[in-house]
């Protein structure tokens, strides 16, 4: 089957010609037909498949007629990044070369005014990261009552990234009769609700089983101490070793590893860059193109670049860290092997990361094979060694209350000091003799303070020292 039987038009069939495809994708066979009965679309397919055009091609034709107002766009595509967003422009402008249409992105980094004169020419497709969009709604800048087509893609990365409330609120603005289209690789039940929220008698659409990995990639774990130093030592190993490495993206978890990991390649002469989400814009750009450009040969970056990005021959994937969230595997992995090419995973593993690693492996439904020794997960589960290779927890433990600080043993008693025998309590612990105030006692009532001094001195008769103010007359 070829574009021509899904019922594109002529334009956007010439526009696919010419950028060199000739058969459909799964997921575009599928979701094509259905996107342009104006019916609602779930779209579930590990990434690499092209979902994007699954979506671009029939808004492309069905946007032919009419045209957009000011502040008022047709079609709202909302991404979880600016990269996605930016890469989602290129296909319409590279699909859409045979179409006037004005496509507006607004994207975080990025001045206000440009995108203000785009909105104000009228903008028939607006891409946008949810920041980004209600930013300009509550200026009074945009009007979202015109949209036809709402395009979610990478509705589990929106959940992952805390944008469901914004999402909800967004399509709190849109009209209710709104055609409506969700997209991503994974499908978690907390999407799921929020698909059945917002779809209407959806279509689903399922190219491969959710959460499934290309057969194409061969995937190995490899184990390594816990260290810092000894991982990137195993991942130098791992560079240098690789089978017909042409390029590579080297994932971490957090933004401050990207940026020490980054500084350790450079450091031993590798071509490498950084990518993460405290980047600007301007630079974030640069270092993607770069790499697809093929001037450096590793990027090292966090899951900003995990999710969508089509950069289509990456030869391996490192994943120096276990991801947190088991899904981000699939989608770290998915950066190569695209489109039917061979591609190589190999992830790091630490005797802490026996949670995360097990997950991956029961999400994914099969397990993965161990390159060398696999490792040894600690029995103490949640204790962190620390680097002289003492558990965190014993080298934290404090000494007990009154214990010398050194040693933590308590001081010795002193000879002069009696110890009690059993169970037994000290005298001056019991205070048999100490009469209680008010007790059936009478007060003290003479004149010369005799009385009192007497009660204070019997009050006071079982004390070791009693000062000297206490017992003085008072007059």
């Amino acid at each position: 089957m070829g574009f021509d039987t899904l019922g594109l038009s002529r334009k956007v069939l010439a526009a696919v010609e010419s950028s060199g495809y000739e058969q459909p994708t799964p997921i575009q066979e599928q979701a094509i037909p259905h996107v342009l009965e104006r019916r609602d679309v779930l779209g579930i397919a590990q990434t690499g498949t092209g979902k994007t055009a699954s979506f671009v091609l029939p808004m492309l034709s069905m946007l032919e007629k009419g045209r957009a107002r000011a502040r008022m766009p047709r079609t709202l595509i909302l991404e979880p990044t600016r990269e996605l967003a930016a890469q989602v422009e290129e296909h319409f402008n590279g699909y859409g070369r045979n179409h006037k249409l004005t496509v507006a992105l607004l994207i975080g980094g990025v001045s206000f005014d440009d995108q203000l004169r785009k909105l104000d020419r009228g903008a028939d497709v607006l891409i946008a990261t949810p920041g980004r969009l209600l930013d300009h709604f509550e200026r009074g800048k945009l009007l979202m009552t015109g949209v036809e087509i709402l395009v979610i893609d990478e509705a589990d990365r929106m959940l992952d990234m805390g944008f469901i409330p914004d999402i909800e609120r967004i399509c709190k603005l849109l009209p209710f009769t709104r055609q409506t289209l969700f997209f991503s690789a994974t499908m978690p039940p907390e999407i799921e609700r929020l698909a059945a929220k917002f779809l209407h008698n959806p279509q689903e659409i399922s190219v491969a089983p959710p959460a499934s990995t290309s057969a194409t990639i061969v995937q190995r774990a490899v184990a390594a101490d816990r260290e810092d130093y000894e991982k990137r030592a195993v991942l130098r190993g791992l560079i240098d070793n690789a089978v017909d490495l042409k390029n590579a993206i080297v994932f971490c978890n957090r933004k401050r590893d990207v940026a020490a990991l980054w500084r350790s390649l450079d450091k031993h002469g590798y071509s490498c860059g950084a990518l993460h989400g405290d980047m600007d814009q301007s630079n974030r750009t640069a270092m993607l193109a770069a790499f697809r450009d093929n001037k450096i040969d590793l990027l090292v970056a966090s899951d900003v670049a995990a999710r969508g990005l089509d950069i289509p021959d990456v030869s391996h994937v490192f994943n120096f860290d276990v991801p947190v969230n088991a899904e981000d595997y699939v989608h770290r992995i998915g950066r190569t092997g695209r489109a039917g090419r061979e591609g190589a995973a190999f992830m790091i593993v630490t005797p802490e990361d026996e949670k995360g690693f097990t997950a991956i492996e029961k999400l994914i439904n099969q397990p993965i094979e161990w390159q060398g020794e696999p490792v040894e997960w600690d029995e103490g589960k949640g204790r962190r060694r620390r680097r002289g290779g003492r558990d965190k927890a014993a080298k934290s433990d404090k000494p007990a209350k009154g214990s010398s600080a050194r040693t933590g043993k308590r001081p010795a008693a002193r000879k002069d000091e009696a110890k009690p025998a059993g169970d037994e309590r000290p005298a001056s612990a019991s205070r048999p003799d100490r009469e209680k105030p008010h007790a059936g006692r009478k007060r003290d009532t003479a004149r010369d303070g005799s009385a009192g001094k007497k009660s204070r001195e019997r009050a006071f008769a079982e004390e070791d020292h009693v000062p000297a103010f206490l017992l003085r007359d008072g007059k």
